[in-house]
């Protein structure tokens, strides 16, 4: 309810940016602004493919299938209402976690993010909210997103390929250390490379099916825009459910409002902590429209 309400709040409050600052955004993302900007850290490509990269295959395809199980075909258009709106969310929590970021351990390196905007901006007497908000977040980030997505990478290996779980967790343990240990220009320039090929090969593949089963599109879709409007219990539950659960699935599959975004962007080196903001509220497109659909 909070991230439906603050969607709503932010998108009215500032004049619809995720429509509006969407051609700007692709603009930045081209590396036409770069030149101007000289402080020391990530670019906004690798940012975004940063932040992109813990959300992108979570909740985009076991998700979508939850939703249609529990929620009716219907959860996913408000999947899709709810990454709208998590657009203008992103926005404001990338363009504030830009704006009260500060340097971390004297190394020149730029950080921020909700626990450092929570402190400059509220004031230091926030700090315990700070603090509380770093501890959840760091639980949240191995158990409810690393974890999730090692486990579903060993199972999948193992059933298709007999490939023992443990050689990928080991595998995956290695992989993720050599990429850590370089800091976060290390991880900005891997996921830049990654993300971008991996959501292509993606929507490549999913293309094909459509294409191979474009007849029966038209009926998907239709499916779809009736049942999200249904208020019997025959598609999986009444409207109020279907409205929850494709809320909750948008925002697992983004993490819209949930501050990991503005944590990546603060990274990026950007004299104008707004570009970061309008990078950002592409995440929840790509994630949830493209991808999920």
């Amino acid at each position: 309810t909070l991230c439906l309400v603050g969607g709503v709040y932010c998108s009215a409050r500032l004049a619809l940016i995720q429509f509006r600052g969407m051609p700007h955004a692709v603009a930045l993302l081209r590396g036409k602004y770069e030149n101007i900007d000289d402080a020391d850290g990530i670019t906004t490509l690798q940012a975004l493919s940063t932040a992109l990269s813990g959300t992108t295959g979570i909740g985009n395809i076991a998700g979508v299938a939850i939703a249609i199980k529990t929620g009716g075909p219907g959860a996913i258009f408000w999947m899709w209402m709810m990454a709208l709106l998590g657009m203008a969310l992103k926005y404001t929590e990338a363009t504030l976690g830009s704006l009260y970021r500060g340097e971390i351990g004297g190394r020149h390196v730029m950080g921020g993010g909700p626990m450092y905007y929570i402190m400059r901006g509220l004031g230091d007497r926030w700090r315990p909210m700070a603090v509380f908000y770093c501890v959840c977040t760091a639980i949240a980030c191995l158990g409810g997103w690393n974890m999730f997505q090692s486990n579903q990478a060993a199972a999948t290996l193992e059933a298709y390929f007999d490939v023992p779980t443990w050689v990928t967790g080991m595998v995956l343990s290695v992989a993720a250390a050599l990429v850590l240990i370089g800091g976060i220009q290390r991880i900005g320039k891997v996921a830049s490379r990654l993300v971008p090929s991996m959501c292509l090969i993606y929507v490549s593949v999913v293309m094909v099916i459509c294409l191979l089963n474009m007849d029966k599109l038209p009926h998907v879709m239709n499916v779809i825009l009736s049942d999200a409007f249904r208020f019997d219990s025959a598609s999986g539950g009444v409207l109020g459910t279907t409205i929850l659960i494709g809320i909750r699935r948008a925002i697992f599959s983004n993490e819209s409002a949930t501050g990991s975004a503005a944590i990546a962007h603060a990274a990026a080196h950007t004299a104008q902590p707004v570009r970061q903001g309008v990078v950002a509220s592409l995440g929840p497109f790509i994630d949830t429209i493209v991808v999920c659909a």
